[in-house]
């Protein structure tokens, strides 16, 4: 190893004027009665194609649909499964949703959760000597009425997936909004596999490896039966498909900690925002087949997988050979501590936010953005700071929701248009304008 970098990214991150305003949507009731924060979990906001129509998660175990801005519970999973669990948090729960493309035809709804240790045999398993803290599930739903209020119908289980630790599980899965009939992306599922604590609880061969799944991007057919256990499949197209016979088809791209948000730009270029461990925290430009580091990098460092993870050095001077795709973006933990994954706005009512792509910091709350043109291969793109303003008084968000613990969170909707979630209180805020200083 080489020499340790104590301040990895020097450069304080950039105050740009930018400042936007919020308007509040809505608050969600609380999902527990303790009265402590967070009183909602929620985490993600995402429409549903065809009609538009907002939906939001609370990881606690239920979907709600936004109707007039009020929220009403469309799936409970908490109910519908007896095994689920959403304790001890860090992401565990009802994780992520997505609706598939054709869903106005078909009702197929996706999502992720977890359920406690042994529920049911798992598809992707490790060794007995190591123990399954608990399970990520992969699930269709069926619905008998697409456009009905609440869902009733069906569901199958498509995966199922042991973890190490509570942390970094299936967090996130995605269709690509952007891709048209007949385009490969079209009807493939996009999920987010983190190393469930794998590294740093001394299992990184679990890691690191095509034949593995902790710790990639997976892209599968949901309506398909080619893979493994029949219930779901593997697009051909698929950059692991026949590379040997340990060879997943089912990665899509590798290397990461915990690929807590996918998301696609204006120009149909995949960004994943990858949250670190002891110092960076990074977007990446996927492509296919890439590998991106994890256990053996974090952000453009190097790491001690089996030493000391909260270390970083420099690169060493045969990088090359490593073949990792390094973040077009990257920020460290003197500036935050886990990102918060945005989007590349591109709604047509605020001019000042085009070509920016809006994320942050998930505990502490501070408000970040990149200019997508900016993110490029071989390089990192410079992180701006902006702020937000409420009925006309700019003020951090940790003054708005009141808890020095945002727990920051962004949505999307068919328009483009972007939402700030702040768990803390569980209250949704429309972006409705925004202004650059001086201009």
């Amino acid at each position: 190893l080489g020499a340790e970098v104590s301040n990895p990214v020097p450069q304080p991150i950039t105050i740009s004027g930018l400042v936007a305003s919020l308007q509040l949507v809505t608050q969600f009731p609380p999902s527990l009665d303790s009265g402590k924060q967070p009183a909602a979990r929620i985490t993600k906001l995402d429409y549903q194609p065809q009609t538009n129509a907002l939906f939001v998660v609370d990881l606690r175990g239920k979907l709600f649909q936004l109707v007039n801005n009020e929220p009403v519970l469309y799936l409970d999973i908490a109910k519908q499964r007896p095994s689920f669990i959403e304790k001890p948090g860090l992401g565990s729960g009802f994780g992520s949703f997505a609706f598939h493309p054709d869903f106005a035809t078909n009702g197929l709804l996706y999502t992720s959760h977890t359920e406690k240790p042994g529920a049911a045999p798992a598809d992707f398993s490790f060794d007995d000597s190591i123990k399954v803290t608990l399970q990520w599930v992969l699930t269709e739903w069926k619905a008998d009425k697409p456009g009905a209020a609440t869902f009733s119908g069906t569901s199958r289980e498509l995966l199922r997936v042991n973890m190490v630790a509570p942390n970094h599980g299936m967090q996130e899965i995605a269709f690509n909004h952007l891709a048209k009939k007949g385009e490969e992306d079209y009807g493939m599922l996009f999920i987010g596999i983190g190393d469930g604590g794998a590294v740093e609880n001394g299992y990184p061969s679990l890691v690191h490896s095509t034949s593995r799944i902790w710790g990639t991007v997976l892209r599968i057919n949901p309506t398909g039966r080619n893979s493994v256990n029949g219930k779901y499949g593997i697009p051909p197209a698929n950059p692991f498909v026949g590379k040997g016979k340990n060879a997943l088809g089912e990665i899509y791209a590798y290397g990461f900690r915990n690929p807590h948000r996918i998301t696609w730009s204006h120009s149909k270029q995949m960004l994943v925002f990858n949250i670190g461990h002891g110092n960076i925290e990074s977007i990446d430009l996927v492509v296919k087949g890439h590998y991106y580091g994890w256990p053996i990098r974090e952000g453009t460092f190097m790491l001690n997988t089996y030493g000391n993870l909260n270390k970083v050095f420099a690169l060493p001077a045969n990088d090359a050979a490593a073949q990792v795709t390094y973040p077009v973006a990257q920020y460290d933990h003197d500036e935050g501590k886990a990102i918060s994954g945005g989007y590349e706005y591109t709604g047509t009512s605020i001019p000042a936010l085009k070509g920016k792509v809006l994320f942050g910091d998930i505990p502490l709350g501070r408000l970040f953005y990149t200019d997508m043109s900016a993110m490029k291969q071989g390089s990192q793109a410079l992180v701006k700071e902006w702020h937000i303003s409420y009925n006309g008084k700019a003020q951090p968000l940790t003054e708005l929701c009141g808890s020095s613990r945002v727990d920051l969170h962004f949505g999307k909707d068919a328009a483009g248009e972007l939402y700030v979630l702040t768990k803390a209180d569980g209250k949704i805020y429309k972006i409705v304008s925004a202004e650059l200083a001086g201009k």
